[in-house]
């Protein structure tokens, strides 16, 4: 049986206790969203699995949403229909009800990733999609430099593609997702090129593995960045990419059709 928080989260992270103020950074990317809406084609109805407060489901045509997190469902806009209280193991859905399905940054919280997995393999006819981040790729990110534990705290979360791929069965596709120097989803590496953003702490509890280390991380990471903004440090090593229009980072798309 899943186990799930006073808020019904599921999961490694209590959206109860981090979740307020989620929606502010985590604003969907209309590039980002373009490579979901690619991926699931021209599927009319999908269902979002760990939807949170809706970000993306712009890209589909018909959305259902399912989300346990009562904070994050509370961040839905009106414009958004609401979600159902549910966990991705036990879906509340018949055989084949959806012609996609997708999960968005949310396989690396669930208590059993095949489960859910399967749950959505069983209730989708056509392509399940993955936006995700490839832990083989986590540590590449400058933020290793300063704060290795939350990166080796990802690296440990993420299910490899490989998990992933071999859950959901059938025909599938990896895809790697450039981020935009001006990302408006605030994960980690979006502020690959504006490393000022991390050293607010609301940004930084936007991305759920900060919630993972403790306060002698957080401080020490925003001694030593802060230092070497000041002496030009970072900007020496890591400065081409305040300029450079897009990343290619750990942000891939799984897509797997039967």
């Amino acid at each position: 049986m899943t186990t799930r928080t006073q808020d019904g989260s599921a999961g490694d992270v209590d959206y109860g206790t981090i979740g307020a103020g989620y929606s502010s950074f985590r604003r969907p990317d209309e590039r980002i969203a373009r490579f979901i809406a690619e991926a699931l084609g021209d599927a009319e109805t999908v269902l979002n699995v760990g939807a949170g407060a809706g970000s993306y489901e712009s890209a589909a045509r018909v959305v259902t949403a399912v989300e346990p997190s009562e904070s994050m469902r509370a961040q839905r806009p009106a414009r958004l229909a609401g979600a159902v209280d549910a966990v991705a193991e036990d879906l509340p859905f018949p055989d084949g009800e959806f012609e996609a399905s997708m999960t968005l940054f949310s396989v690396h919280q669930w208590g059993d990733v095949r489960a859910g997995l399967r749950e959505m393999r069983r209730v989708t006819r056509g392509p399940v999609v993955i936006l995700t981040c490839d832990p083989a790729r986590v540590r590449d990110f400058w933020l290793y430099r300063y704060a290795p534990e939350v990166l080796e705290t990802e690296a440990r979360r993420y299910p490899s593609v490989e998990e992933l791929a071999g859950a959901l069965g059938g025909t599938g596709s990896l895809t790697t997702v450039p981020i935009p120097l001006d990302c408006t989803d605030g994960f980690n590496e979006a502020y690959y090129g504006r490393p000022e953003m991390l050293l607010d702490p609301a940004a930084r509890q936007a991305c759920s593995a900060w919630s993972f280390v403790d306060d002698r991380v957080r401080e020490h990471f925003d001694r030593t960045l802060r230092d070497d903004l000041r002496s030009g440090a970072w900007d020496e090593e890591f400065g081409a990419l305040r300029g450079r229009a897009s990343y290619e980072g750990s942000l891939v798309i799984v897509r797997a059709t039967p």
